[in-house]
């Protein structure tokens, strides 16, 4: 019986328990139990929701259960997040992941090899029970490194959540605003059409002109392919939003929440970029990352030594010969110079899109936070200031029409200028509040922008991350 034993194998003929069994055991308890990354309540937290986001096993229906009538944002939100298949096939990602770490802490399966002679004299007997030694090594180091990244696929299922929200949050906003200004234009239209008979009036009496007549009605029909545009915009908004919730083939005819002005509290720019910094997915996945890649470092130390096997050989003709064995690759062409050469390089280059994600973070924070504020500023002193004074200058030149001071341009004009700024103070809503969808978005998810009014959360990133982002690939490369 010829016999080659790692872990976990006796030999009951001789009764012998080589040392290698013993090894192997000791080994393969030294990884530790993998750990439970929590995806679905990472996600929950960063969207900021009430309920919590589950996985679900089944592909789910075309179209989900109708939310009603009317349509809040944070229903939207939430029936987004629960529903989307792009985040359940991350958070299925996940539990690959978690299969991956499970793998990692199994030792192959043992090899038995049988091999049975005829000849002269009696049959001859070998029998040997084969398992790679190296491989048990590898076990803690291979464990650690998928832990790792399944703790990056946990972090980029946050990135999908986060995506998911601030799509539905600027698909919202969007339909707001074509909502807010169609009545906006049909009160225009009223006008014009009240203009129109004005003016045929008067040229019917002889004091109007046919040129008064002709650009009132250019004007009405302007106004009618404007609104036809706006409620085309409108109804495209509401049908990308009814995907994103999960009824594509729902009516979308839902009552929306009314407008309300953006707030981002009395939190310096400076905190929002912290704050950005400290939470972002993208920067934790990297860090989880730059970890697997050490453990990775660490593993190409035993490559010239993989397929080493100590165990006993045991043969049979007349007699049992038992006696140990040993089986070792002779590292004399691959020394696993390559590859160190790789998982250096691949550190480096992890470490550069460190840097590059959290400069592309803090230009994000910046330009949502400065945006929303200078649009609060400009909506404030449109609505205020300028919407008023073209309203006056409207009425004005109305009232000089009517009684026959003036002919219809200083009219039109006026109109133009009024029509020009209501829609200016739409668009700048709108601004405003993608810009706080974005800024929100920048900092981690509407959870921790939520946080920000009374004082930063705890970090999401552990400090075992935080410390792989920090630590240098080598003395000549460090993170910039």
């Amino acid at each position: 019986m010829h016999t080659h034993v790692h872990r976990g194998v006796g030999l009951g003929h001789c009764g012998l328990i080589p040392f290698a069994v013993v090894l192997t055991i000791a080994l393969s308890g030294c990884a530790t139990d993998r750990p439970d990354p929590q995806a679905e309540t990472s996600l929950t937290r960063a969207v900021g929701l009430a309920e919590a986001i589950t996985f679900r096993t089944d592909s789910g229906p075309l179209d989900e259960p109708s939310v009603g009538d009317s349509l809040t944002l944070a229903d939207a939100v939430r029936s987004a997040a629960t529903t989307d298949p792009g985040l359940q096939a991350a958070l299925a990602r996940v539990r690959i992941a978690m299969a991956d770490a499970d793998q990692a802490r199994l030792l192959p399966n043992p090899v038995l090899n049988f091999v049975l002679r005829w000849g002269p004299g009696k049959p001859q007997i070998e029998v040997s029970l084969a398992q790679d030694l190296i491989q048990a090594f590898k076990i803690p180091r291979q464990a650690s490194a998928a832990d790792n990244r399944l703790r990056q696929v946990a972090a980029d299922a946050v990135t999908a959540a986060l995506d998911v929200t601030s799509e539905v949050q600027e698909r919202y906003t969007a339909v707001q605003a074509s909502a807010a200004l169609v009545p906006l234009l049909q009160e225009r239209l009223s006008l014009i059409e009240r203009l129109v008979a004005t003016a045929k009036s008067r040229l019917d009496a002889g004091e109007g002109t046919r040129a008064d007549v002709a650009t009132l009605n250019a004007q009405r029909v302007e106004l009618l392919v404007e609104i036809d545009g706006v409620r085309l915009t409108e109804r495209e908004e509401r049908l990308r939003l009814a995907r994103l919730i999960g009824e594509p083939s729902a009516a979308a005819t839902w009552t929306l929440d009314a407008w309300t002005s953006p707030s981002i509290g009395d939190q310096p720019e400076a905190s929002w970029v912290d704050a950005g910094l400290q939470h972002r997915p993208e920067v934790q996945a990297i860090a989880w990352r730059l970890k697997a890649l050490g453990d990775d470092e660490a593993l190409v130390s035993l490559l010239p030594w993989e397929g080493a096997s100590v165990g006993v050989d045991a043969t049979r003709d007349d007699d049992w010969a038992v006696g140990p064995s040993v089986s070792t690759p002779i590292p004399v062409f691959d020394m696993g110079q390559a590859r160190r050469a790789r998982v250096t390089a691949e550190q480096i280059e992890a470490r550069h899109d460190l840097t590059l994600a959290r400069r592309k973070i803090v230009e994000e924070v910046r330009v949502a936070f400065q945006t929303l504020a200078a649009s609060k500023s400009n909506l404030s002193r449109i609505q205020s200031e300028l919407i008023p004074l073209q309203q006056q200058r409207r009425q004005l030149a109305e009232d000089a029409y009517r009684a026959g001071q003036t002919d219809v341009t200083p009219l039109f004009l006026a109109e133009q200028d009024l029509r020009v700024a209501q829609a200016q103070s739409i668009e700048v809503e709108r601004q405003a509040a993608s810009a706080l969808v974005r800024l929100q978005r920048a900092v981690g998810g509407p959870g921790v922008a939520a946080s920000m009014a009374n004082s930063p959360t705890p970090p999401i990133m552990p400090p075992a991350a935080t410390d792989a982002a920090r630590q240098p690939v080598s003395s000549a490369h460090r993170n910039p």
